[in-house]
């Protein structure tokens, strides 16, 4: 809860506030000026209702005071006589508005919620502002490590290129960040950027949602639907998971690539479309090429402009700053106070190898923000990863002598056993087992009908 300093030098105004606010804030109470300003100084007060007139002293001289102590602060003045005048003068010395008495306490709670809403954003706006001033971001990526470095002048380089451009790396590093980041700061960020995900979507869906569809193509098609590629003309197509695309729709792909056109499902009229395609994965595609299951021409057309994001062990002087700016966005967003961690904490966030890189970082942060309860967040606040605990309710992870592999079996005998043991562990969850795995739910389908057909 927010705290909030109610100051007026009358009691019983300072006791009716505080029963009507206590339910939303953590409230304290000042009847003059040094009162006030020892509780500035000594309690975390987000917002001040600061009466105009406090005995012999003045609340528009207290209050510049106030916000030498804590610059940050929230203050709503208050008074019996209201003049445009004094409304002026507070609001130049730094109060963010102006309440006349007698108060109405549902207008004291609008604006006190509206007073905090803008502090928030302000701290947001500071904090982010900031981080672009230490050059420690671009585009909303955040690093300053040499890699990083390296990875922004590279984008700079492409931004305003319309070739294509196929991104790698493990998942967790920030591809579809990379993709956003080329698309808004080069010449395409008026147009649309559409997203896709080559596993999420059925193939006969995903055909559709790609190309379109005339009234009539398929049962269930009641009207036509321009697809994604025609919807994004001028913009950027950002088709993530690239190897889990279907070869059937691969050689559809292709011909978007080489002819920029695309023909609708129940259609023979080809339609000419303006993109860039930008497409991801964390597969090794030229081991995809290699076993048929990828198109070598597709791969070449995609890969005119190859980038790579680096893992979080390549560039670990990096998570002290990612910590310090999830820190800050989960606090915002929970409505939290401000948290630090402390130094064994620290400690054992820059000893994590991060397997899912930046955004297990992330989720790592959150889970301590949301479990911690002072404003210091200590080892027993971390995830069991980190501590070497277990919670309970706590998955059990798949141990590497879970699964039996003789000498002299072949690689996909391996892979097979593998599989089928950790669909068995995870009790036949197909979601949980390809997470585990870290491969796609599709290609664990595939995967599956494979070795089942073959039992």
């Amino acid at each position: 809860m927010k705290h909030l300093l109610i100051v007026d030098d009358e009691p019983s105004i300072c006791v009716s506030l505080s029963f009507a606010l206590e339910d939303d804030y953590v409230v304290w109470t000042a009847t003059d000026a040094h009162a006030a300003l020892e509780m500035v100084q000594a309690e975390r007060i987000d917002c001040v209702l600061l009466d105009q007139s406090l005995g012999q002293t003045s609340g528009l001289a207290l209050l510049p005071r106030l916000k030498a102590v804590r610059p940050e602060l929230t203050v709503i003045m208050m008074t019996a006589y209201g003049t445009i005048e004094s409304s002026v003068e507070a609001i130049k010395a730094g109060a963010y508005h102006y309440l006349t008495k007698p108060l109405h306490v549902d207008e004291v709670k609008l604006l006190l919620a509206k007073a905090l809403e803008f502090q928030a954003l302000h701290k947001q706006v500071r904090v982010l502002s900031e981080a672009v001033k230490q050059q420690q971001s671009y585009a909303g990526i955040i690093g300053k490590s040499p890699v990083m470095g390296r990875l922004f002048a590279l984008i700079e380089k492409v931004k305003d290129i319309p070739s294509s451009i196929l991104i790698t790396g493990e998942s967790g590093t920030g591809k579809e960040l990379v993709a956003r980041a080329i698309h808004f700061e080069g010449n395409r960020a008026a147009a649309p950027f559409s997203v896709i995900n080559c596993a999420a979507i059925p193939e006969p869906l995903l055909e559709s949602e790609l190309f379109g569809h005339e009234k009539g193509a398929f049962t269930g098609a009641y009207q036509s639907k321009k697809g994604l590629f025609e919807r994004s003309h001028g913009g950027t197509v950002f088709l993530d998971e690239i190897g889990e695309l279907p070869l059937s729709l691969q050689a559809k792909l292709l011909r978007v690539i080489q002819d920029r056109v695309v023909t609708p499902l129940g259609s023979y009229e080809p339609k000419e479309v303006d993109i860039r395609i930008i497409a991801a994965t964390n597969r090794q595609l030229e081991e995809e090429v290699a076993r048929g299951a990828f198109r070598e021409d597709l791969f070449y057309r995609l890969n005119v402009i190859p980038i790579r994001t680096p893992s979080l062990r390549e560039r670990m002087e990096d998570v002290a700053v990612l910590i310090d700016y999830f820190l800050q966005r989960c606090t915002l967003s929970m409505g939290k106070r401000e948290k630090a961690f402390t130094p064994e904490a620290k400690k054992r966030l820059y000893a994590y190898s991060y397997p899912g890189n930046v955004r297990e970082l992330s989720n790592i942060v959150e889970y301590a923000v949301a479990l911690s309860q002072g404003e210091l967040i200590t080892v027993e606040d971390l995830p069991p990863a980190l501590t070497g605990s277990k919670r309970e309710g706590q998955e059990r992870p798949l141990e590497p002598d879970g699964v039996t592999i003789p000498g002299g079996i072949t690689l996909e005998e391996a892979e097979r056993r593998i599989i089928l043991h950790a669909l068995e562990r995870n009790g036949g969850h197909r979601k949980k087992t390809a997470d585990q795995l870290g491969i796609s739910e599709r290609g664990l389908r595939q995967k599956l009908k494979q070795y089942l057909e073959t039992e």
